[in-house]
């Protein structure tokens, strides 16, 4: 599944095509997606894009009046097409640009939304959600506030959108790495410098990866059309068996809330 960087990647690779520019017309071609893509959206006419901004694991295109709401799903990408070409099976969503590219949605598993709000703050994807990683509002101080009252295992807590954003299963791995912390302590085992220490390392796994492209495991695409090179960086992610990189001791893998953990043991504790 995209997580942050990937949709981050995509954002940045519409943007330039897409902002400032005319949506001229949706064609929906399949309106079965994880939820029905919206109305507003099959009826969108000749919309000016303000914005292209990213919240969470959402990329939202700010028009001259409501927004579109998209999240990538499992399988979802989105890609620049400098002109018109017939689509193909998986391709359901085409935005019409005045500039005469084509913004196209594929999405084999049809897990993606294509969502219409008029107004963010009451979004039902987007109104509980927590801080984003990389702004100046997540910090070690709040991760160590929040950790105090909580037993369960510090990966799944990671991973939960009300603490802190788009910290998937693959960055949360990385991160809890490079801090050097086990993936199973208790949350509330966390001093305050190791709080410190996991939030910085959350932003640089984040950001290297923003630089890399994302992470290509299965089906992510940068808008080009190019794999996202951050998968050569990994770690311990899908490396089970492997020598870690930094101390040659084997990677183990544990399941926490039903999702795949890597870490060294000799590295994190």
């Amino acid at each position: 599944m995209p997580e942050l960087p990937e949709v981050e990647t995509s954002r940045r690779g519409i943007e330039p095509w897409v902002a400032g520019q005319t949506i001229l017309r949706a064609e929906v071609r399949n309106v079965r997606l994880r939820w029905p893509v919206d109305e507003e959206i099959i009826a969108l006419r000749d919309r000016r894009v303000l914005s292209v901004q990213r919240r969470a694991k959402y990329l939202l295109l700010e028009l001259d009046q409501g927004w579109i709401i998209i999240h990538l799903g499992m399988s979802g990408r989105l890609r620049v097409l400098p002109q018109p070409q017939p689509p193909e099976k998986h391709d359901h969503v085409d935005l019409v640009i005045s500039n005469g590219c084509v913004i196209r949605y594929t999405d084999p598993r049809r897990f993606g939304a294509w969502l219409w709000s008029d107004n963010l703050l009451t979004s039902r994807v987007l109104a509980h959600l927590g801080p984003e990683p990389l702004s100046d509002e997540f910090d070690g101080h709040w991760l160590y506030e929040k950790s105090r009252n909580k037993r369960t295992p510090i990966k799944p807590w990671l991973m939960d959108n009300k603490l802190v954003v788009g910290v998937g299963n693959i960055y949360a791995s990385e991160s809890l790495f490079v801090a050097g912390i086990l993936p199973s302590r208790a949350a509330n085992s966390l001093s305050e410098d190791d709080a410190a220490l996991l939030a910085q390392s959350i932003k640089a796994v984040l950001l290297r990866s923003i630089e890399q492209g994302g992470t290509t495991l299965r089906d992510f695409l940068q808008s080009d059309g190019k794999p996202g090179y951050f998968v050569q960086e990994l770690q311990v992610y899908g490396r089970a068996g492997e020598p870690c990189r930094a101390c040659g001791t084997p990677i183990q893998a544990a399941k926490y809330g039903q999702r795949s953990t890597f870490f060294c043991p000799q590295c994190q504790h």
